[in-house]
């Protein structure tokens, strides 16, 4: 019993410390950081090491998956994912990428040469709650908030059995945790969490869950109308020294006729990341990437130092046909928490 308190106390300690890398880029690229290794000690699990290097459970077990979840084992390689290809949407203000569970913030500063991001790990909303694609706003930030649980919520909450209050006071019990930032979409929040093991998993009922020290340290630095985009990503494309990568990730289960083997959303990106130049992309690696969707971003072309003097047919059918059904996908859906 004495050793558990004692592994809890080190670790909230190193979790309390732990910060979330910010990154320098030139303003020309779009993917940031470095694959990393470390080595696990015999009382760690992969949950645990998630959290230490501020990654989320699904993203440390994606590229980990032969390693035992829960006993790894005394100095066993794990592999940390923390490269990154940013989102392709303006990078202003915070960006959530709902398929990649993980939430980018742009403090702005732009020297007309580089910039700077931060980013963080999330939990989701679990199926039949998923989050909208919609973007808003911070509109309010409170510090030790109460919770109001939506009546669908308590009514979920009541067919298993648990019956919950009209509301939940700040404390351990808490699920937004110390810190929460209400969005401008009625009900959905950016929070933290009693549970941190639900950071990197569907879970929620909608809104956006972070490490308790994460959230902390993004409510320091977010304020009051700062713009938050939501995304659905899986495959993103991004430029680094004119090289291209791709990273993929699972996307939603709802979501596999609209991205199952289809690399439309690739060529669009491309096509708007190009600016039109011409590029060369090796289109059968391009597609085992998305096949394996292990997050990891792989090199697969160029850009090449030559005008586009006309679109390939499948450049033309992506700038026209890709994101309708995300479109429709954005303006819809409103459940919570």
């Amino acid at each position: 019993m004495i050793i558990h308190l004692l592994k809890l106390i080190l670790l909230m300690s190193v979790f309390g410390h732990c910060r979330a890398e910010t990154y320098d880029m030139s303003i020309k690229d779009s993917v940031v950081g470095e694959m990393a290794r470390t080595y696990s000690r015999i009382d760690q699990t992969l949950p645990d090491l998630a959290r230490l290097h501020g990654l989320g459970y699904t993203e440390i077990k994606r590229a980990n998956q032969t390693v035992d979840t829960w006993i790894p084992g005394e100095k066993q390689e794990v592999v940390l994912p923390k490269r990154f290809v940013l989102p392709v949407v303006p990078h202003v203000g915070i960006v959530i990428n709902i398929p990649e569970m993980r939430l980018y913030y742009f403090p702005g500063g732009d020297t007309g040469v580089t910039r700077q991001v931060v980013t963080y790990p999330i939990g989701i909303g679990r199926e039949g709650w998923a989050t909208p694609y919609i973007s808003t706003n911070i509109i309010q930030k409170t510090k030790d908030p109460a919770w109001h649980p939506p009546e669908s919520v308590r009514a979920e909450h009541a067919r298993n059995g648990d019956i919950l209050p009209v509301v939940v006071k700040p404390g351990p019990d808490n699920p937004l945790g110390a810190f929460a930032m209400r969005l401008g979409l009625p009900s959905y929040l950016i929070h933290g969490t009693n549970k941190p093991y639900g950071v990197g998993l569907r879970v929620s009922s909608g809104c956006i869950r972070l490490y308790p020290e994460d959230i902390k340290a993004l409510f320091a630095q977010v304020s009051v109308g700062t713009p938050v985009r939501i995304v659905n990503q899986p495959y993103k494309v991004g430029i680094l020294d004119g090289s291209i990568f791709l990273e993929a990730v699972p996307f939603l289960t709802e979501d596999t006729e609209l991205f199952d083997g289809n690399l439309t959303s690739v060529v669009k990106m491309l096509v708007n990341l190009s600016n039109e130049q011409k590029y060369d992309v090796d289109w059968e690696l391009a597609k085992k990437v998305i096949s394996e969707r292990d997050s990891i971003p792989v090199e697969i072309g160029r850009i090449l130092d030559e005008p586009m003097q006309e679109y390939t047919a499948a450049d033309k059918v992506a700038r026209h046909t890709v994101n309708d059904t995300l479109e429709q996908k954005r303006e819809s859906g409103v459940q919570h928490q």
